[in-house]
């Protein structure tokens, strides 16, 4: 004989066709809503995540990961400050700025810039502004030829490109003979650079050789502070606090959870938000399945009956309702994880199919920060999606097993 039994007769009454065809209707509706429940979260989860890295890739890409400073806004000796924080082993690169505020214009055509003078042989080791240069390079800014390198939007919307000049004012005065006059200098465009939208960095930055930027500044040899890289991203809170008890308090530490920290953890928040609301998908599916299951130990009253008379224990009894609940529910989840996989894997062609189809746009990048819908499917998710709907079935068969267990054999039997 198969063993073990309640294994056995639980596959069977899966198989079994019922006598009333609607308990069977339930378990499907069950089987399915558990896919369906499956398969959207883990779609959901897919597109947050595709979210998540593009803020990373448009943020933490050129977004230091610390940033050292004096309490004036200034740094002296910052060779000297690089020598003290090479003694970290979790800091992996930095780069000496000087970050600024100005105007730039284009014959009537002006826009407020934040200006950052940069070392290129420095400044490819704590973000990837070389990466993203479509015109020229990042080495292409000399120090004493005022280059400057605008971002993609800022270059369109003064309508300049490669070899054109440009004329920056900084809100800095300049004592002449005639007068007090703004800080005025002219620019010789090099490079463009495209980091993507959403976060200003197309719109408003603009670049330039970090010995040009002291001059234009007149700080001499000072320069704004030290952009340092680590190994760990989320890491940086813990390395800055080390780093601030090395360097002393005379010295300003912050990191990019300072400025950009709460949006990230914005989007953090409402992933796992997302994860619970659909949650409750499984959770309805669940609670038909409890259903079918109940209606399924009414019909086979007299069949559970007949097993105990010949011999079977209410445990096995029960362990044959779980089985059957569990398999639904384990059926339903593989289901759900086939077209879950599936659709995060070409959900970004089937938006731009149905925008194709029907001329509209779901999503632009004037409003959000991408003109697609993104898509990451991670393997933690999945597992971790999977193992709740199991886990959510196998707590649903609890109660009818439970009460299949309770059915007494001469209460049963007594009118068949």
């Amino acid at each position: 004989m198969f063993k073990p039994l309640s294994l056995y007769i639980g596959l069977r009454y899966t198989r079994a066709k019922r006598r009333n065809h609607f308990i069977s209707f339930i378990s499907m509706v069950s089987m399915l809503g558990i896919a369906l429940g499956v398969a959207v979260l883990i779609t959901v989860l897919s597109v947050m995540n595709g979210f998540d890295q593009q803020i990373k890739d448009r943020i933490f890409t050129m977004v230091p990961h610390i940033t050292v400073t004096g309490l004036a806004g200034t740094l002296d000796n910052w060779q000297g400050m690089a020598n003290k924080i090479g003694q970290f082993s979790e800091i992996k690169g930095y780069a000496p700025y000087v970050q600024g505020q100005g105007l730039l214009s284009n014959e009537d055509v002006s826009h407020p810039v934040i200006l950052e003078g940069i070392s290129p042989q420095y400044e490819s080791n704590v973000s990837v502004l070389e990466k993203k240069m479509t015109q020229g390079s990042l080495f292409d800014l000399k120090a004493h030829q005022f280059d400057i390198l605008l971002g993609q939007n800022l270059a369109a919307s003064l309508g300049v490109g490669v070899g054109d000049k440009v004329n920056m004012l900084i809100p800095q005065a300049s004592f002449t003979p005639v007068g007090v006059i703004p800080r005025f200098k002219r620019f010789t465009v090099v490079g463009i650079f495209h980091i993507g939208t959403g976060f200003g960095f197309d719109d408003s930055y603009a670049y330039t050789s970090l010995d040009d930027a002291q001059t234009l500044y007149a700080l001499g040899g000072q320069v704004s502070g030290l952009k340092l890289e680590t190994n760990d991203l989320f890491a940086a809170e813990k390395i800055a606090s080390q780093l601030e008890n090395k360097i002393g308090y005379d010295y300003q530490v912050s990191t990019w959870a300072d400025t950009y920290g709460g949006f990230y953890h914005a989007v953090q928040m409402e992933k796992n938000i997302m994860f619970f609301v659909l949650l409750l998908l499984i959770a309805i599916a669940a609670f038909n399945l409890i259903s079918s299951l109940v209606m399924l130990v009414n019909d086979k009253q007299s069949d559970i009956a007949i097993l105990r008379t010949f011999g079977a224990t209410p445990r096995m009894v029960m362990n044959i309702f779980i089985i059957q609940g569990t398999l639904i529910g384990v059926t339903g989840t593989l289901l759900g994880l086939i077209g879950g996989v599936l659709l995060s894997l070409n959900i970004t062609r089937l938006i731009d199919f149905i925008q194709n189809i029907f001329h509209v746009q779901i999503l632009t990048s004037n409003i959000y920060f991408v003109n697609y819908v993104p898509s990451q499917l991670q393997s933690s998710d999945v597992i971790k999606v999977c193992l709740a709907a199991i886990v959510m079935s196998l707590i649903a068969t609890i109660y009818p097993a439970w009460r299949a267990s309770r059915v007494h054999p001469v209460e049963a039997l007594r009118y068949e």
